[in-house]
């Protein structure tokens, strides 16, 4: 980090630091001098203050932090690091001069330019970094998204998470822009998360946000992914979230896995105990690719495959245009019986 540089940063968020709070705090609240939340990472609560008034250098100036609970300061610097999940100095100083309004410093020529020692932003420990940093989906933008997607159950769903603020970057050449967003997370077998998944949103939770990729995923992704439900002898697994949320619609006991992409759905990695794998197939050539490897390699793994087709391009298109009764019946005609009786019981 450089110091001359963190430090003008500092001072000048602190000279707002009531604005900056409202800002990348908003779970939280004013309360005299100070600006009370749950945690640096937005968490609602009281456990955290930040000075709102004081002098600019020293303990007490202004934005400077303290969490009661784990004993955690710093500066608002800090704050912008934690709440928008960023890893370099570099994304953290354009993001603070993006909120003050300053210039961004002119790249350096590449010649002189030196490579950052920091770990990369897309590394496993930023995805678990930024999935700790969001909240649970209840009373949020996520759950308004998924009903709009026609997703209306939502019990097991502690793979995902909001975050009210997320950073995003068109490109290395663009000024970090905020989004709120859905954040899943990714896992390998054993549950330890590898990876995470962002989808940004609308700012009413209407559709997801208009930008170029609101999709980007993070982390080692290869094998791993976004679950619903520990695997046992039966599961599911399909590419997208949305699409294996409205598969378990009319299966709401089935134990699901979005694997994010056809290439790494025909990656996914089998638990010892799968006895029969349900692929939820896309209808276009690339998931017919992902079906294929992955019908090959299962059953060299002795694990019975069994494809379920959309009638439209994927499950959540089905769920939405044709209705939940229509995706229960296409659905039940394409599952083993003795799994109609387990998985589809609570529906029948």
């Amino acid at each position: 980090m450089a110091r001359q540089d963190a430090s003008e940063l500092a001072i000048r968020l602190g000279r707002q630091a009531e604005a900056v709070c409202r800002h990348y705090l908003s779970a939280g609240h004013r309360e005299g001098r100070y600006w009370l939340v749950g945690d640096v990472r937005n968490t609602p609560g009281r456990s955290m203050f930040v000075r709102l008034k004081g002098g600019e250098t020293g303990k007490g100036a202004a934005g400077k932090w303290t969490d009661a609970a784990t004993g955690e300061h710093g500066d608002l610097l800090d704050v912008i690091r934690e709440s928008c999940g960023l890893v370099d100095f570099k994304d953290i100083a354009d993001e603070a001069r993006t909120f003050l309004s300053l210039p961004h410093p002119e790249p350096e020529p590449s010649s002189t330019r030196r490579t950052p020692a920091s770990a990369p932003s897309g590394s496993p420990e930023a995805a678990r970094r930024l999935f700790a940093m969001a909240q649970p989906i209840s009373g949020t933008l996520v759950k308004t998204y998924l009903r709009t997607r026609g997703i209306t159950d939502l019990h097991g769903t502690g793979s995902l998470r909001f975050h009210p603020h997320c950073y995003y970057r068109p490109d290395e050449h663009s000024p970090m822009e905020t989004w709120p967003a859905m954040i899943a997370s990714v896992t390998d077998l054993a549950g330890r998360q590898t990876g995470a998944h962002r989808t940004w949103l609308a700012p009413d939770g209407s559709d997801k946000a208009p930008i170029d990729t609101p999709r980007r995923a993070m982390g080692d992704l290869l094998g791993h992914a976004v679950r619903f439900a520990v695997a046992g002898e039966v599961m599911a697994a399909g590419e997208g979230i949305e699409t294996m949320l409205s598969l378990r619609m009319a299966l709401p006991t089935m134990p699901m896995a979005a694997a994010l992409s056809a290439a790494r759905l025909s990656a996914i990695l089998f638990p010892d105990t799968l006895r029969r794998l349900y692929i939820a197939r896309d209808n276009d050539p690339a998931g017919d690719g992902a079906m294929a490897t992955l019908i090959e390699r299962a059953n060299s793994a002795g694990i019975e495959a069994v494809v379920v087709s959309p009638a439209l391009s994927d499950f959540n298109e089905d769920l939405r245009l044709t209705g939940l009764d229509s995706l229960r019946a296409a659905v039940r005609v394409q599952i083993a019986p003795q799994d109609v009786a387990r998985f589809m019981a609570l529906v029948a």
